[in-house]
């Protein structure tokens, strides 16, 4: 008897294993042909690479730091709201079907505010992958 409950256990943790292998992540770094989507947030997560290559062309989208407190802003930071405040904040964004940029310190404040706004029914949300920290990084200035 011991010996099946040994197989089923083995076999359900290989069922639930390869369930959260088979959820797509961006990786750091991910260029824009292998930046993914999560399905069940739709927020794309791109690099400060990704984000510095669309500021360069024609704007196209709403840059907004969402940490909290206040330590800089990337150059192009169209508004500040914090990220535990961002659905409150609904009325100050542009429509559910324009781009949207979404960066912090170091990420984290980001992605949660992110997937909130994707939860809201925003479908363009973008979260910037190390926030000011990765742009710092990359040898790149904030503005203070």
């Amino acid at each position: 008897m011991t010996r099946t409950v040994l197989v089923i256990v083995l076999l359900a943790l290989m069922v639930a294993s390869g369930a959260c292998a088979s959820r797509p992540v961006a990786l750091p770094g991910a260029t824009p042909a292998t930046a993914e989507v999560r399905p069940e947030t739709a927020v794309a997560r791109i690099s400060v690479d990704e984000l510095a290559k669309m500021q360069a062309g024609p704007k196209d989208f709403v840059l907004v730091n969402v940490h909290v407190p206040y330590e800089g802003n990337l150059p192009g930071t169209d508004m500040s709201i914090p990220y535990d405040k961002i659905d409150q904040h609904l009325a100050e964004l542009p429509p559910k079907d324009a781009k949207i940029v979404l960066y912090c310190r170091s990420g984290r404040m980001s992605d949660i505010a992110a997937r909130r706004l994707a939860e809201l029914g925003l479908q363009h949300v973008y979260d910037v992958l190390g926030g000011m920290r990765a742009w710092e990084a990359g040898g790149r200035a904030l503005v203070k």
